[in-house]
């Protein structure tokens, strides 16, 4: 069994300036080095220092289309983006300071959040990262989607996304598989935004939400495909998606050794199995560091 790597940690801060989709309100997020073992922390900048929430699958409430957290009285939402970019660039120790409830929407991809974190690089710690790995099929479904680990043969960690949308061909059936490493993360889904049918655009407007928020900073689908906007890659949703999934994992606090497979599954689905992950790694699944 091949060895844990060394923990990471970035080399200094870097701040990132955006808004909030749903809540149309500036925010600064600013990443910040870590020490060994501590994980990722958001912090509320705004309430002070001790307004903290780390991004553990415990701490997720339910709001929809988002990861939102919450420890005490203390509120983090729309994390999903950030905990991908972390995980995908294999961050393991960071400490994410805002001020504001909601993270920004940038693009709505995770390539403002990377980009920030290539420009500073990253640098290894004396502790060995723990690792959640897969030993035996795991399964949970709800309602038309479903969610599974499985053991990886490669000791890597594998995702792979399947969307289905039959009564909207615009985007309709679509699929993304990658293995999760800074590369390819990188390469293949750090870039890949954010989408939404545009009769649901306008029923959240119609609800006095993202007044803010135009066709250029996320993609919004009619008919004919994104309304005023291109595609990155053809099946640029499926590997959003599968962008989700990782930044959704990341609240196990591990890094995952399996394959994680994902039809139909949103950020609720997610968390729950994320969570089940978690109580079962707590119980028998800690790869031996020492």
């Amino acid at each position: 069994m091949t060895p844990a790597r060394l923990q990471r940690t970035i080399c200094q801060p870097i701040a990132v300036f955006g808004f909030g989709y749903w809540s149309g309100n500036d925010v600064r997020v600013e990443f910040r080095p870590a020490p060994a073992g501590s994980g990722i922390t958001f912090v509320r900048d705004d309430l002070g220092p001790h307004a903290r929430v780390p991004a553990k699958a415990e701490y997720r409430i339910e709001v929809p289309r988002r990861t939102c957290l919450k420890k005490d009285n203390v509120q983090v939402d729309m994390v999903e983006h950030i905990l991908a970019a972390l995980a995908g660039m294999q961050i393991d120790n960071c400490e994410v300071g805002v001020d504001q409830c909601e993270m920004p929407g940038c693009d709505g991809s995770a390539m403002a959040f990377v980009a920030a974190l290539e420009t500073v690089g990253s640098t290894s710690q004396e502790t060995a990262v723990q690792q959640l790995v897969v030993t035996q099929p795991m399964r949970l479904a709800e309602g038309d989607g479903w969610i599974e680990a499985k053991p990886s043969p490669e000791e890597s960690y594998r995702v792979a996304f399947t969307l289905d949308y039959p009564q909207d061909s615009s985007i309709g059936f679509q699929q993304a598989d990658l293995e999760v490493t800074p590369d390819r993360f990188f390469e293949e889904v750090a870039s890949c935004r954010t989408f939404i049918l545009k009769r649901e655009a306008d029923e959240l407007l119609g609800r006095g939400y993202c007044k803010r928020v135009s066709t250029r900073d996320l993609l919004i689908f009619d008919e004919q495909g994104p309304v005023n906007n291109k595609l990155r890659f053809p099946n640029e949703c499926a590997r959003h998606k599968a962008l989700d999934l990782i930044g959704d994992m990341a609240l196990t606090g591990c890094e995952i050794v399996g394959s994680i497979a994902a039809y139909r599954s949103g950020h609720q689905l997610n968390a729950k199995f994320a969570q089940q992950l978690s109580a079962r790694f707590d119980q028998s699944m800690l790869r031996a560091t020492a």
